[in-house]
């Protein structure tokens, strides 16, 4: 199958089941962020596919690759998110993601924690190829869509999906290591 035929037909799945995918595995995981890499895992996989026109039935394959992956992913037993990282204090636990949100009136110590996420999180961004790094920004700060990414660089979606799967990678493994620094 011609390169440009199998991305033409990967584009035209990812439109036609992205969403459905989505409220699929959402219901099935703790938050947002594990069913986006759920479905990240799926589009990789089916674009990694060489025979994609060999698939009889392309929304059953999907589903039962996606209801795999769920599966998958509650039989780990490690830590997998960043909002898993938990920071203690007196009167209990924030997550790392409510801590970079803090507003200004924060106290002193948990804004002193909060720049060191900031800065260690954009220490880890430069620490990647630019590529990746502009694919997870694009995506995980200006919100745009793995499939509009690729369109804008000219990209097939699995470069794409790809690039971000690297950066989330390094970007999990350079706060795990701040947060062990910060409970040892």
């Amino acid at each position: 199958m011609p390169q440009e035929e199998k991305e033409n037909i990967i584009s035209q799945t990812v439109s036609k089941y992205g969403g459905k995918l989505m409220s699929f595995i959402r219901p099935k995981v703790k938050n947002t962020e594990d069913a986006e890499d759920i479905l990240q895992e799926v589009w990789y996989q089916f674009s990694s596919l060489t025979n994609l026109s060999e698939i009889v039935n392309v929304g059953g394959w999907l589903y039962r690759v996606t209801s795999n992956k769920i599966t998958d992913r509650y039989r780990k037993k490690k830590t997998e998110n960043l909002e898993d990282f938990v920071y203690e204090d007196e009167d209990g636990g924030f997550s790392i993601k409510d801590i970079l949100l803090l507003d200004e009136g924060a106290s002193p110590e948990l804004k002193i924690f909060q720049d060191e996420i900031w800065k260690k999180l954009f220490e880890a961004l430069n620490e990647l190829p630019e590529k990746q790094r502009l694919v997870y920004e694009e995506n995980e700060l200006n919100s745009k869509t793995l499939q509009e990414i690729a369109d804008e660089q000219g990209e097939n979606i699995k470069t794409i999906i790809s690039r971000k799967n690297y950066a989330v990678k390094h970007l999990r493994n350079r706060l795990r290591e701040l947060y062990d620094d910060l409970n040892s």
